[in-house]
């Protein structure tokens, strides 16, 4: 789960969640993104992926072009049942 820090966002932000848009669209093609959801807060999003252990998902997140303007970044790690 990650929180954007909405009180610090620069002047390009449309410009860096544009590109953000592109990197998450790349991870769904390559079959490693399952789902993505919005805060209804517009503030952050949880993303689910699929075929990767914790270690893997925090070092992509880094690639995020909105993981700079972050506030915080939660992990959790899930057993899909079906």
């Amino acid at each position: 789960m990650l929180t954007l820090d909405m009180d610090n966002l620069p002047p390009n932000f449309q410009e860096i969640i544009k590109h953000e848009h592109e990197v998450v669209a790349n991870w769904q093609k390559e079959g490693i993104l399952e789902h993505l959801f919005l805060r209804p807060t517009l503030n952050g999003a949880v993303l689910i992926f699929t075929g990767m252990d914790e270690l893997q998902v925090r070092e992509l997140m880094t690639t995020l072009p909105l993981y700079p303007l972050s506030k915080s970044i939660e992990y959790f790690p899930l057993l899909k049942q079906f």
